[in-house]
């Protein structure tokens, strides 16, 4: 598809009076509508929510933020951030970046815009990790921006075990500041929003959504630098580092789950 209609981003200061204003209210909107489905209409119970405040809002303004989680519905982008209090949610400016598939999302103008104003970024399987959405997502992230992945690469029905993408190793590997990494793992996303037709949102669904601890690679890109290793040397160990972690929280988040259930 030609990359005019993926692509709705200029430079802040050329943005005009009507994408200002659809902004805010297409976000408004989103807010609202996260808060209703999430925790409004259905019971989330949030671990170490705490941490996603904290990295959210009081980290340093020079640091970026990558949050990272599983997706298991076409939902999870926006309503995991239902969780977020509304003094964040209804300040799009605060909320995240996302990447959203280019073949999903950006089909045409229509969808291109709205999906442009809800701050994600068009991407393109297949074409790498060194692709324009990955530059672009490096540019927000060396500006202190706060960036959401999914680094199964697409929603995972089976809910396998699926290798992470390498294109997070790039962006933690090549920011100018190291950004903090947050993985977030839940349970019962899909019961919202059951992945077969008619896909109705259901109500009175339960959820679990464990927060992890904030991961911190600078020293890893140090000594990695220090020792010479490869760009791809380097995104290999990252994405490794953090695949491990997030395996781990998946465990737990079953656990959780589970227990609540009985």
């Amino acid at each position: 598809m030609p990359q005019n209609k993926a692509w709705h981003y200029l430079d802040k200061k050329k943005f005009p009076l009507w994408w200002k204003l659809s902004f805010k209210i297409a976000g408004f909107a989103v807010a609202i509508s996260t808060k209703f489905f999430l925790e409004w209409v259905n019971k989330v119970t949030v671990y170490n929510r705490e941490a996603l405040h904290k990295a959210v809002a009081n980290r340093d303004k020079n640091t970026g933020l990558i949050t990272l989680a599983n997706h298991y519905s076409c939902l999870d982008e926006p309503l995991l951030w239902g969780v977020l209090q509304l003094k964040y949610l209804i300040h799009p400016e605060r909320i995240r970046w996302s990447l959203g598939s280019h073949d999903v999302c950006f089909t045409n103008y229509w969808h291109a815009l709205f999906f442009s104003l809800g701050k994600t970024i068009p991407v393109v399987r297949g074409n790498g990790v060194y692709q324009k959405s990955m530059d672009f997502v490096i540019s927000k992230l060396n500006n202190g921006n706060w960036v959401h992945l999914f680094p199964e690469g697409k929603v995972n029905l089976e809910k396998e075990r699926l290798r992470l993408k390498w294109g997070i190793g790039r962006l933690i590997s090549e920011s100018s500041v190291t950004p903090i990494v947050l993985p977030i793992y839940h349970i019962g996303m899909d019961s919202i929003l059951p992945n077969k037709t008619p896909y109705i949102p259901q109500i009175r669904k339960k959820v679990t959504y464990l927060v992890g601890s904030p991961m911190d690679f600078t020293s890893d890109i140090k000594t990695l630098s220090d020792l010479k290793k490869s760009p791809k040397e380097k995104r290999k160990y990252i994405t490794d580092k953090i695949q491990e972690e997030f395996f781990k929280l998946r465990l737990q988040a079953e656990e959780l789950h589970e227990k609540a259930a009985s």
